[in-house]
């Protein structure tokens, strides 16, 4: 079995029970992989897509501000999860989704009720649906909320499924749940407890998928293959540790036997069942498990970087006319606003208050984004090999002070004919440590295809909500093109153009010269960029650390 057949068998055991499975936590970034899954996922039930950045009451329903303010009594708005009725939700970005959203789904899939409000009265409504959570993380960054991946059964990753590897196969999804045994849920109480599986959630949502998938393929027992399955999809993903070998080889209970399966042939043996489910969970183990890492944790917090403006959280600022979409309306200073205006309006004593579009305020507040610190390194000629070495250093303090302050740190790499992102961005110190060990440097010195990478690199970063810190370390001399031609007056006049566009970006940068004495050609492209400059001659791990900390 591929990745994508499993994929395949996740998306049409979601399809024929979304309620029953309860989700399917998809780690995949937007594309035709990702589309596809979703087409064979919705075959026969009906999706629909949560915003992203939901705030609460859409999601929970209740005053529909617009409405109200318009008609001069209260207009109530159903909420997302209420109008779900039976079908299955699509969550993008679901690892950026705020705690109190993830809470509010999570008890929905626990209870199948939400506290909605209408006419001003709490009530609550059903809110039966499945859900399909998609993660859109890179490897080492923060997940989704652990409360609510718990809850989703099946966790598939479509990230290294590209599309020749697809062979799409919507057929009609249809079939009745198939009949689990006792034994056969004790074997997956089994597979979980030697993966380090503490929650009963895991194999229960397995035996549930094992009991779909059983149901699609028309038979009406559970089989082996439906546990292999299940144990891929379900228990695999969250395992947590490698099963001794004493586990993988403890005979079953003597007293455990299963009933053959009418019409199928005789079940495996319970100690034969259980080696095969291990092996198939163990088969399909994150490659993180094997080098004794642990699984990607869920978000938490830690202290921020940069500060900004926002519509959704921190501390209060002054209110400002804005869409109440995009933010929290102020009622009161919406009032205010209006009030002076209403003779004008024509406003009569008994009649609501008129209220317009432009008299709208917008709450703001002010919060500490994460910050992200994206290493430029000019890994060329004689000196790469110090140079380096040096980076890598200060690479790892300043991991080991971003575990406190949760920054996240890459590093690009220009050698030879162009720039590679070295280390994506990360904030495990022993992933970095793994991609950092063994690096090679030499060769030229392709400046602005490394400043374009970076670049890259920190806007992206910036899209996800960091504070990205784009970081220099060079002496400023380049050599190759931005096309791979070697020339150093057009590689210096690319390196120059990339600088610009820096600038224009609006990133903050800071060049580190790391030439025997400062060069006037770092300090030339410094200037371009809109870089604090930062001579050091002698740099070592402490002081290129040192100086990023002194100024960022």
């Amino acid at each position: 079995m591929t990745a994508w057949d499993d994929a395949v068998a996740a998306a049409r055991i979601m399809a024929a029970a979304p309620l029953r499975i309860g989700g399917v936590l998809v780690r995949a970034r937007p594309g035709p992989v990702l589309d596809a899954w979703l087409t064979i996922a919705g075959n026969g039930v009906r999706l629909r897509r949560i915003p992203a950045g939901v705030g609460e009451d859409r999601l929970l329903g209740g005053l529909d501000l617009g409405a109200t303010l318009a008609a001069g009594r209260p207009v109530a708005q159903a909420g997302i999860l209420a109008e779900a009725d039976e079908g299955v939700l699509v969550l993008p970005m679901a690892e950026r989704a705020s705690r109190a959203v993830a809470a509010y789904i999570s008890a929905a899939l626990d209870t199948g009720e939400v506290i909605a409000q209408r006419d001003g009265v709490s009530l609550r409504a059903p809110a039966w649906f499945g859900l399909i959570a998609i993660d859109e993380s890179t490897d080492e960054e923060e997940g989704v909320a652990s409360a609510l991946a718990e809850r989703l059964a099946m966790h598939i990753d479509l990230s290294e499924i590209s599309v020749a590897d697809m062979s799409v196969n919507a057929a009609e999804v249809q079939g009745a749940l198939a009949s689990i045994e006792r034994g056969q849920i004790e074997v997956l109480v089994g597979t979980a407890m030697a993966l380090g599986i503490g929650s009963l959630r895991a194999p229960m949502l397995a035996g549930r998928v094992a009991q779909v998938a059983a149901g699609l393929a028309g038979r009406r027992l559970v089989v082996a293959d439906d546990l292999s399955l299940a144990a891929r999809l379900v228990l695999a993903p969250r395992a947590l540790t490698m099963p001794s070998a004493e586990e993988e080889q403890a005979p079953a209970p003597q007293e455990q036997e299963s009933l053959p399966n009418e019409g199928e042939g005789k079940s495996p043996e319970p100690g034969d069942l259980d080696e095969i489910v291990l092996e198939a969970a163990l088969a399909a183990l994150p490659e993180e498990l094997f080098q004794g890492s642990s699984q990607r944790g869920a978000a938490g917090e830690g202290r921020a970087g940069a500060s900004e403006i926002s519509y959704r959280r921190g501390r209060p600022l002054t209110s400002r006319k804005g869409d109440p979409r995009q933010g929290r309306l102020d009622i009161l200073a919406t009032l205010r606003a209006a009030a002076p205006w209403q003779r004008l309006r024509g406003r009569k004593a008994d009649a609501p208050i008129a209220i317009r579009r432009d008299d709208f305020m917008v709450k703001r507040f002010r919060h500490n984004t994460e910050s992200a610190m994206i290493f430029v390194v000019d890994a060329s000629g004689s000196a790469a090999a110090q140079r380096l070495g040096e980076v890598k250093g200060a690479i790892e303090l300043l991991l080991g002070e971003a575990y406190v302050r949760r920054d996240t740190i890459a590093l690009v790499v220009m050698r030879g004919e162009g720039a590679e992102l070295a280390l994506p961005p990360t904030k495990a110190l022993a992933a970095a440590k793994r991609r950092l060990a063994g690096l090679p440097g030499g060769g030229g010195t392709p400046m602005a295809s490394g400043i374009d990478l970076g670049m890259a690199s920190a806007l992206d970063a910036k899209r996800r909500g960091f504070a990205p810190t784009l970081i220099l370390l060079t002496d400023g001399k380049a050599n190759i093109a931005r096309d791979g031609e070697p020339g150093r007056a057009r590689a210096m006049e690319d390196a120059l153009q990339s600088a610009r566009l820096v600038r224009a970006g609006g990133v903050d940068t800071i060049l580190i010269d790391t030439s025997p004495r400062p060069s006037a050609a770092a300090e030339t492209l410094a200037r371009e960029m809109g870089a604090r400059y930062a001579p050091l001659p002698f740099a070592d791990a402490r002081r290129v650390s040192d100086a990023v900390k002194g100024a960022a």
